[in-house]
């Protein structure tokens, strides 16, 4: 369990920040590459495939792409930050082993690294989000209410690539996560076309995955309406991420401090 008199204390904001320090040198390149993408799948897909599709009366094409987009975005950012970065922090670098000789714990250490995580989603969505509000596929006032759903998402995400983390032994172990994952849960959540087309067996699998939460939260805010089901939502997200980082704690700890 976590030691709240440890998390009270605050040692983990100083791994956050130094986090934060240390991507300033390259904010520009990890924006980029954030950024160019879900750009592209707007504009390719958006503009381009849009204009023959036409499945709803609702909304236009792109606005239905766009609110998946922003949501698949941030679970990639958290993803491959928690995966690639905290490994290379982890095993390449020693990073970790140094902060485990000065007055830190892996409680410290996971914490300030998963809020680090939903810190740099966030900064992600804001870039894309900026971009939509520009091409006029975003404007209505609730998109505000995204905000704290989008920290969640990065939390969650960054807790579940933490697990992948502590047990791999070289960058090439996350293709599995990635491939079996990732992928599937965004290709089957609802970001390209509505979930409700699927199989029904499928719809009830995909349920027990978070992006789906996700995207029922996002996509009616991004549209000007109210999510139904919001508790529900939330908890599913929440839940994921409590067990995920007691899980993370335990494995790194396992394998760094044993």
């Amino acid at each position: 369990m976590i030691n709240i008199n440890n998390l009270l204390e605050g040692r983990w904001w100083a791994i956050w920040y130094r986090n934060l320090l240390v991507w300033k040198k390259f904010a520009l390149s990890s924006l980029m590459a954030g950024f160019a993408e879900p750009l592209f799948y707007l504009l390719g897909l958006g503009y381009g495939l849009g204009n023959f599709i036409n499945f709803t009366n609702e909304i236009p094409y792109i606005v239905f792409l766009a609110s998946g987009i922003i949501c698949a975005n941030v679970m990639q950012v958290a993803t491959f930050e928690g995966l690639y970065s905290c490994y290379t922090r982890m095993e390449p670098q020693q990073t970790w082993q140094g902060m485990l000789a000065a007055p830190f714990d892996m409680q410290d250490i996971v914490i300030g690294e998963t809020c680090w995580i939903a810190t740099k989603s966030f900064i992600s969505f804001i870039a894309v989000l900026l971009v939509t509000i520009v091409l006029n596929i975003v404007a209505n006032w609730k998109v505000l209410w995204i905000l704290p759903i989008i920290l969640l998402t990065g939390f969650t995400f960054g807790t579940l690539a933490l697990i992948m983390t502590a047990f791999a032994r070289s960058y090439d172990f996350f293709l599995y996560y990635v491939t079996l994952f990732i992928t599937p849960m965004m290709l089957l959540s609802g970001v390209f076309f509505p979930f409700d087309t699927l199989p029904a067996m499928i719809q009830t699998g995909v349920y027990f995955f978070p992006l789906i939460h996700v995207i029922e939260l996002v996509r009616p805010l991004i549209i000007g309406q109210t999510p139904t089901h919001i508790i529900v939502h939330l908890a599913v997200l929440s839940l994921y991420a409590i067990v995920a980082i007691h899980i993370a704690i335990f494995l790194l700890k396992k394998r760094l401090m044993a």
